[in-house]
């Protein structure tokens, strides 16, 4: 016991002894170990390091700095309200959930160039880079008129190896076709219909007849009286609310292939007479399906929109163009007694050409009274046809105020894609646009065209 009471300090002095050394070795490890992570402070620390080097390159390149910042913020602005995916407007049906099913485009965004989405900057930039397309190859088929006249089909021929002219009295008194031939004449067919001065050539026809030949289609554009070294025969020439000419064009289409699908695709005054053929019509439209671009729906709002600032430049310049067509035919317009060709001449702007010319050719009593008859709003439920359309809401020709959306909201045959920017017949995309010219619009026509091409009765499928 004495013995146990004497080796009492000594246990203490080593368990004490040992507890030091292992209170140090925990100390030691503790040590060892790295601080827990503050990512607040490390945000904190990059934010400056961030600010030091953009106020560092702010003071060796003051200039350049506020270059970028001014293009950041126009990118953002661009994205939030430039950058926006386009209405599409319908009545529920078949009609609509077709485009929808088979034209995914009309769900995406349309991004307009960047750096020329303004419609006075799109339109004419667009259409000049779709000039650059070169010239198309086609062989020409001439139809005479009931008045005497004649207007022309150029039908694409890509490899060139018809390029003769054909009367349609030729082709009436030609023989039977062969097995071959007639196999052919039942390939559907796309006929176009250019604008207010175009021909086969025009900038807009060029980046459009391809696509629809790549997908099978015989393609053919109608060159008006007068337009696409067609020699004007008779003192007539074309107005938007006159259609004859157009159904000449269908009916001998018809004719010559009874088993044909036949879409019409009009552009600008183009859609405006291809609508008056389908409203007029109704149900016995010749026409199995339509598509329209950039059509001015009111011509009485759309004079008025491009008498407006920077559009009147545009006006301007048709005005001129039609100017030179009536120029180049003095001799036969003369023999007109009410039509002063001198007065035309001096003609500035479109409203001048009508009252001076168009409405005197065509026995209008007014401009107003011509405006009138070439207008399709009101008159959208006529339409019977499965008909496409696209408009931009900043087109120069037809604001977004002036399109009749609340009628083809209230059709089941009519549908129209609204996009918030993209002028006249403009539709460009991308940073640097399609070197083929590919643009918005003409993908949407070739979606559309390209479902249409797998229907054996389009009317019935979409229709009923």
């Amino acid at each position: 016991m004495e013995t146990w009471v004497r080796q009492i300090p000594e246990l203490f002095w080593i368990s004490t002894e040992r507890v030091e050394f292992g209170l140090k070795e925990l100390s030691s490890q503790l040590m060892l170990r790295s601080p827990p992570t503050d990512w607040l402070t490390i945000l904190f620390d990059l934010a400056n390091n961030a600010t030091d080097l953009l106020i560092n390159f702010y003071l060796v390149n003051p200039r350049t700095f506020f270059a970028i910042l001014l293009f950041l913020c126009y990118v953002l602005y661009y994205i939030r309200n430039v950058v926006h995916k386009p209405m599409f407007v319908c009545a529920e049906g078949r009609f609509k959930w077709f485009i929808k099913a088979n034209c995914p485009i009309v769900n995406e965004n349309y991004w307009p160039t960047i750096w020329c989405y303004e419609t006075h900057l799109l339109t004419p930039i667009s259409n000049f880079l779709r000039s650059l397309i070169p010239e198309l190859k086609y062989h020409r088929e001439i139809l005479s008129t009931s008045d005497g006249g004649q207007i022309s089909l150029d039908w694409y021929n890509p490899d060139g190896s018809e390029t003769k002219t054909v009367s349609n009295r030729q082709e009436q008194s030609s023989p039977t076709h062969s097995m071959h031939e007639q196999s052919f004449h039942s390939k559907p067919i796309v006929l176009f219909l250019p604008g207010l001065a175009g021909s086969s050539q025009a900038e807009y026809i060029k980046s459009l007849v391809p696509i629809a030949h790549r997908i099978g289609y015989r393609v053919v554009v109608i060159n008006y009286r007068g337009l696409g070294n067609t020699p004007l025969l008779t003192p007539r020439m074309y107005c938007a609310a006159d259609d004859a000419d157009l159904r000449t064009a269908l009916a001998h289409l018809r004719e010559t292939n009874p088993r044909a699908k036949i879409i019409a695709v009009g552009i600008s005054l183009g859609g405006i007479i291809l609508a008056r053929y389908l409203i007029r019509s109704g149900y016995h439209s010749l026409v199995d399906a339509a598509f329209m671009v950039s059509v001015c729906w009111d011509i009485m709002e759309g004079i008025a929109s491009m008498e407006k600032g920077l559009n009147f430049a545009l006006n301007q310049h048709l005005t001129r163009t039609l100017v030179g067509i009536v120029e180049a035919n003095r001799e036969i317009f003369q023999k007109l007694p009410n039509i002063d060709i001198d007065a035309v001449s001096k003609c500035r702007n479109q409203r001048e050409f009508d009252e001076k010319f168009t409405i005197r050719m065509f026995n209008f009593e007014s401009v107003s009274h011509y405006y009138c008859e070439s207008s399709h709003k009101g008159k959208i439920a006529c339409i019977k046809t499965p008909t496409f359309c696209i408009n931009a809401a900043d087109d120069m020709f037809m604001p977004l105020e002036h399109l009749p959306l609340d009628e083809v909201l209230q059709s089941k045959n009519v549908a129209m894609l609204v996009t918030q920017r993209g002028g006249h017949i403009g539709f460009m995309d991308g940073f640097l646009p399609n070197l083929k010219c590919e643009f918005y619009s003409e993908r949407v026509v070739e979606q559309y065209l390209r479902a249409l091409y797998h229907l054996s009765d389009i009317k019935h499928d979409l229709l009923l």
